[in-house]
């Protein structure tokens, strides 16, 4: 449970959960399709999560996917990290993985976390940390991106006898470990601070483990937010999985 101030965690998942609600509006309307829904997607909900922030945190700094980077985050020790809308292609096709992060990060390290999957009507947050439920029956489940899975992922997948799920958001194939519907989610190259923050905030809160390709954490509010690796699974498999990484090719 939140051991600090659980406004922060309430507000991430309220903010998070709203944020949703108003993505579905355009999309249900059937006046936008393709590139135009997303743009209008990624507008409203940018909108939408960063000024209720500002207005109740007005000291915080901010970093989001759809604003111009201000540099003086890098002063603050409390800067929220938002997506607005993770899984654009998703969102503007018509599927149900994608997802809104929004994550207060506190001296690096994210602390007040929520994702939202509207698609799925689901929200997951630290402000109430999901249990981690019964691993997924059968052969290793490695949850990878769409458009572009890594090749550690394929690796690691030989390596264990698993095998790859292809999805769309990182906040779905976050959430996909948490729910139990997969075993871990292994990326590499092409993200950044807003793709994982969120989602690393709530898997780690939720008892997984949480790490970069190496092993060490993940780290945000740097000054170059590029963060293109990750590994959430579950605390069991965590050994093997890295073990499996590292293995020469």
């Amino acid at each position: 449970m939140p051991t600090e101030n659980s406004d922060e965690h309430k507000c991430a998942a309220i903010v998070a959960e709203n944020a949703g609600k108003l993505l579905m509006v355009p999309r249900l309307s059937g006046l936008l399709t393709g590139k135009a829904l997303g743009a209008v997607g990624d507008a409203i909900s940018n909108t939408f999560i960063t000024r209720i922030i500002r207005e109740t945190y007005p000291d915080d700094g901010m970093l989001s996917e759809e604003d111009k980077d201000d540099e003086l985050r890098l002063s603050r020790q409390r800067v929220w990290v938002i997506d607005p809308l993770d899984g654009t292609r998703e969102y503007s096709e018509g599927r149900a993985d994608w997802a809104v992060h929004v994550a207060l990060v506190k001296d690096g390290v994210p602390a007040a976390c929520a994702v939202s999957l509207p698609g799925l009507g689901q929200i997951f947050s630290t402000a109430h940390p999901p249990p981690i439920t019964p691993a997924a029956p059968g052969r290793l489940h490695i949850v990878v991106s769409r458009t572009r899975p890594p090749e550690v992922a394929q690796k690691v997948a030989e390596l264990l006898g698993g095998e790859l799920v292809h999805m769309g958001s990182a906040g779905a194939k976050a959430m996909a470990v948490v729910r139990g519907e997969a075993h871990a989610y292994i990326h590499g190259g092409g993200q950044f601070e807003w793709d994982s923050a969120a989602p690393a905030g709530v898997a780690a809160a939720a008892g997984l483990h949480v790490s970069r390709l190496d092993g060490s954490p993940l780290r945000y509010n740097q000054p170059d937010p590029y963060l293109p690796d990750l590994i959430i699974c579950r605390p069991e498999l965590a050994a093997d999985i890295l073990k499996a990484v590292a293995a020469p090719e």
